[in-house]
This record gives structure tokens, sequence and C-alpha cells, in this order.
């Protein structure tokens, strides 16, 4: 079962990004960023790691919505 990567849609909107700008500045469909986005789908961690360098964001954060250590309040 994939699981819903929180952080990954809160960085895109807090970015002001779209998917689709995301899909073709990664080079993968704007489907599969909403399936991975909506946990449709889970990325490898090949994926995993490009997003969170795209982002500039840590692999917890783009699961979580939260930095490895940060208070969840």
């Amino acid at each position: 079962m994939a699981m819903k990567m929180i952080g990954l849609r809160e960085i895109r909107k807090k970015k002001g990004y779209s998917q689709l700008k995301v899909a073709m500045d990664l080079c993968i469909s704007r489907e599969a960023l909403s399936y991975y986005e909506n946990g449709k789908r889970s990325p490898d961690l090949e994926m995993l790691v490009l997003l969170s360098n795209y982002y500039g964001k840590s692999v917890d954060y783009l699961i979580t919505g939260h930095e490895s250590g940060e208070s969840r309040d």
C-alpha cells in the first residue's frame, strides 16, 4: 500500500508550483506526481532523492510534512 506524502503537496503549494511544472522539471508525468501526493503510488528511492533535492527538503519532510526532530504540536 502506498503512503500519502503530506509534505510533498505542501511544499509544492508553498512554492507556488503547479503539478505540471514540477512534473516537467523532473521528467515525470503529472499523473505520477499526483499519485505520489495522494498516496496512490509510492516513489522509489531514486525519485525520493530527486524530489528532496528539487525542493531542498528532507525525505522526512516530504513524507510527513515535518523535519526530523521537529516538534509536531
